[in-house]
């Protein structure tokens, strides 16, 4: 637990300090950094599960689409770029099997679950401001941590006792307590043009995302037979272990400062 809690620190130091001091263009760079080695964990656990990925192709149609949205640039070029790329290297690397459209689906999903995502994050900081993102992200930790300590104080009843055993209807409900107050209460300095009644009801739309997202990775570590999804940071499991939440929630909480302030 100490090191869990120590790596954490770090973490925050350093990605708190990047999401402050960087423009928006660098921070892409970061993103796309974390969106390689999510990719990779993404690759074993589809290996784990008897898909084949194009590695290259797929991963480079996830980056594409996260700095087209990133940037601002037309999402239709690099979807149709993806599609067309990871049709054309199945077609031409695969036999009539039963596992071809399964193959076919998992190579665009990481555009899906990883490009988009980590580019509405990077589109977020350029539309929101930075303050925006700490926002986000500070929901989603604080999310986090109270669902994990209402479940170890108050945990009865099981959320998900097949696809994680570990989290409970009582954490769950403290982590949609406790993280919209905190969300309310920093919106008065990261999002002042927001109501309290609708900051509200976005930390609550949030830790919703948040937990699914938290839900859906397990889901694929199971099916994989797998408890992280690597061993690269120190207590904590791999990359995408640490951004599960935030890949679900970082879109639904772009759309919102984009179209709803």
């Amino acid at each position: 637990m100490t090191l869990r809690i120590l790596t954490g620190i770090v973490l925050i130091i350093v990605f708190g300090a990047a999401l402050w001091f960087l423009p928006t263009p660098q921070l892409l760079v970061i993103a796309e950094a974390v969106l390689v080695l999510g990719f990779v964990e993404y690759e074993r656990l589809a290996g784990a599960l008897g898909v084949r990925i194009p590695a290259i192709v797929a991963c480079a149609a996830s980056m594409l689409a996260a700095a087209s949205l990133g940037l601002s640039y037309p999402l239709e070029l690099p979807l149709l770029a993806a599609l067309l790329a990871v049709g054309a290297v199945i077609v031409g690397s695969r036999e009539p099997g039963p596992t071809v459209l399964a193959d076919v689906a998992a190579a665009m999903f990481p555009v899906l679950y990883l490009g988009l995502p980590l580019g509405a994050l990077v589109a977020l900081h350029a539309t929101g401001g930075r303050e925006a993102v700490l926002l986000l992200i500070a929901t989603i930790i604080v999310s986090d941590t109270a669902q994990l300590g209402g479940g170890m104080l108050l945990g009865r009843h099981k959320l998900s006792p097949v696809i994680s055993p570990k989290k409970t209807v009582e954490g769950a409900l403290t982590g949609f307590v406790v993280a919209p107050a905190v969300m309310l209460l920093l919106s008065r300095w990261w999002l002042p043009q927001a109501g309290s009644a609708t900051v509200l009801l976005l930390g609550l739309f949030i830790v919703g995302l948040g937990i699914a997202g938290d839900l859906f990775e397990s889901l694929l570590k199971r099916s994989a037979g797998v408890k992280d999804s690597s061993a690269l940071i120190p207590g904590h499991g791999g990359v995408l272990d640490r951004i599960d939440s935030l890949l679900f929630a970082a879109p639904g909480f772009y759309l919102f400062v984009k179209y709803g302030l």
